[in-house]
């Protein structure tokens, strides 16, 4: 079609009706339209541009995981402490051996003596004359007895310890057995170191009495 013979097309371009109100076809101005993309413009890219806010969870803090207790004070070289189950069965095993042993031992001497219960007299009793005999105690006579100093002081010293740690929680019959002991033994030894100071310096020159001579004690070490 030419564009002489195309139809004449008049467009209401006003916003509103003869009774003042808007017009719903009315078209928008450039203007208008050019002002609402620009402001819309930058509130897109803001948008786009900022992270989402993560909100956490929970706001209560996490519960930290649970340490082990370390005992600063106790040596780093110690074993680890036993269990009470392993205690228990432990002591099981050893009283069912032991019960087995004793059997045995009794089966092949039917007359041997049942041997006393240990119990703290006995411990005493045991420290005690084993530092006599490490004091040259029990030496037949006409021989030289042999004296181990350090083991005998030793030994004294254990009985000090017994008499430390068990400080009234002993009965008085086994805490007078406990003092007799050690003052025993303390006088023993320092009998016995004494005879050995008199008898070196008996042996220095010009001293009355020769080495080695029997009764007199000699020092293992």
């Amino acid at each position: 079609m030419s564009e002489q013979n195309k139809p004449f097309v008049v467009t209401d371009r006003r916003k509103f009706s003869l009774d003042g109100t808007p017009r719903p076809d009315a078209d928008r101005e450039p203007e208008q339209e050019q002002e609402e993309r620009t402001e819309s413009a930058p509130a897109a890219e803001s948008s786009a541009a900022k992270p989402p806010i993560e909100f956490p969870a929970s706001s209560a803090p996490e519960p930290e995981a649970p340490t082990a207790s370390i005992d600063e004070s106790a040596p780093a070289d110690l074993p680890p402490m036993p269990t009470a189950a392993e205690m228990d069965q432990v002591n099981a095993a050893y009283q069912a051996t032991s019960d087995r042993l004793e059997t045995a031992v009794r089966a092949t001497n039917p007359g041997m003596d049942r041997p006393p219960a240990m119990d703290f007299q006995q411990i005493v009793q045991s420290v005690y004359m084993t530092t006599i005999l490490q004091l040259g105690g029990g030496t037949e006579p006409g021989q030289q007895p042999k004296v181990d100093l350090m083991g005998a002081r030793q030994s004294i010293d254990m009985l000090a310890v017994l008499a430390e740690k068990t400080k009234g929680n002993l009965s008085a019959e086994e805490q007078r057995l406990l003092d007799s002991a050690l003052f025993e033994v303390r006088m023993a030894f320092l009998e016995v170191t004494q005879a050995l100071a008199r008898s070196a310096a008996a042996q220095q020159p010009g001293g009355p009495g020769a080495p080695g001579a029997p009764g007199r004690p000699s020092i293992v070490r």
